[in-house]
């Protein structure tokens, strides 16, 4: 993972493609080993790892298989006039694949796709396997910033680890210091010096369960909970020292509402911070439709202030189910377009009758990405890991607009 100051902000139309990508790149099998995958590190020169695919290509002669043989020489051939049109290595490295995925076995396809990663790259690897090399890159997703977030009072509290919009719940612990004490003719100051000890105890094993949890792992931490019991933790910093504490902020519970009440109070600690992002973001949007302000939603709303540039922002969610399909008639000219749930099927030609011909099958996120681009509107992709993100799915379709002006009626 980068150092802190390394770290650079990933918007969300950016990452949804990054991981879009990542998905498509995992769908493809080749017959044998013929799928090659290339990791040049950051600031590695661009000629050295030519030179080794050139090695590669003339010992491919010895491939027995002819197919094989044929997809591997060729994959090679096109990776190594590719880098041709770099001077030099991007800033985070370069990642190349390329192979034939083709679904026939009649048939060859070999094709090549090329990607700087969102991290810089610190590995240099050549694989020819059946599928892809890809776990460098699942693994950049993995390690995207991270933040502990532990909530607690005097007898209980709960350690939790968030990620973008992901929140994990990593431990909930309690404390034992106000259980009843069966021990008759107990003094009260022997009963106030148990219970201080058990308190202490408590903490530690707060401490304890943070450094497990967060060393090594977030980039910061923040503390919350009601009442004075996270003050006096904090005060006795039972926890490692080089746990990075963002901030201590008050919170009326100390469970997972807990964990969202410190997202939602953190907005100045970790302004960049995704979750936190998304759901402001998701809240105007709501707040814009139920006024009637500058807001709407739905496809063909959504489309249409697209075309018009009257959107400012178009709000689309990762996980929409729909598709978007073009047709065209060879008879009489005439294109139809179709959104819908399902695969592209048969679509008989409204006007003449004949059977239309399929030539654009794509995910409908993607097609309003597009139509945002032409006509210069700011994207944001929602995730569903937030309960306002899995809201704007389920409750508006998982397509939105915030409007730049209201058409007057």
């Amino acid at each position: 993972m980068n150092s802190h100051g390394e770290e650079q902000a990933i918007s969300s139309e950016k990452l949804y493609e990054f991981k879009k990508l990542i998905r498509d790149l995992k769908e493809y099998r080749g017959s044998g080993t013929q799928m090659i995958s290339v990791y040049i590190p950051a600031g590695y020169a661009i000629h050295e790892t030519s030179n080794k695919l050139k090695e590669e290509l003339g010992q491919a002669s010895n491939i027995k298989s002819k197919q094989t043989r044929t997809n591997v020489t060729e994959a090679l051939e096109k990776i190594i006039n590719h880098l041709k049109i770099f001077k030099r290595t991007p800033k985070n490295g370069l990642v190349v694949f390329a192979g034939d995925i083709s679904e026939d076995p009649s048939k060859r396809d070999v094709e090549l796709f090329s990607l700087e990663p969102p991290q810089k790259l610190g590995v240099s690897i050549y694989r020819c396997d059946s599928t892809f090399f890809l776990e460098p890159l699942d693994n950049m997703l993995e390690t995207r910033a991270k933040y502990g977030v532990v909530v607690m009072d005097g007898r209980e509290a709960t350690v939790a680890l968030v990620k973008g919009t992901e929140t994990k719940i990593i431990k909930r612990l309690h404390s034992t210091a106000h259980s009843k004490i069966k021990v008759g003719g107990q003094s009260a100051m022997r009963y106030q010096r148990d219970i201080e000890e058990k308190k202490g105890l408590y903490y530690k094993r707060i401490g304890e369960a943070m450094d497990a949890a967060f060393l090594g792992k977030a980039k910061g931490i923040i503390v919350g909970g009601p009442g004075p019991a996270k003050d006096f933790f904090m005060k006795e910093k039972h926890f490692n020292h080089q746990l990075n504490v963002l901030g201590v902020v008050d919170t009326g519970y100390t469970d997972e509402y807990g964990i969202r009440e410190v997202l939602a109070k953190s907005g100045g600690i970790l302004a960049e911070q995704e979750a936190i992002k998304e759901k402001k973001l998701v809240e105007r949007f709501i707040k814009e439709v139920v006024t009637e302000g500058l807001a709407t939603y739905g496809i063909q709303e959504v489309l249409e202030v697209l075309e018009t540039r009257q959107a400012k922002t178009l709000l689309v969610s990762e996980e929409l189910p729909l598709r978007f399909h073009k047709y065209h008639c060879n008879k009489c000219g005439n294109e139809e377009r179709k959104i819908n749930k399902e695969k592209a099927g048969d679509l008989d030609c409204p006007k003449c009758g004949a059977k239309m011909e399929l030539y654009a099958d794509a995910p409908l996120v993607d097609e309003m990405i597009d139509r945002a681009h032409k006509n210069n509107v700011d994207v944001e992709i929602i995730s569903t890991h937030t309960a306002e993100g899995a809201q704007f799915l389920n409750g508006f379709g998982g397509i939105g607009a915030l409007l730049r002006y209201k058409k007057q009626a």
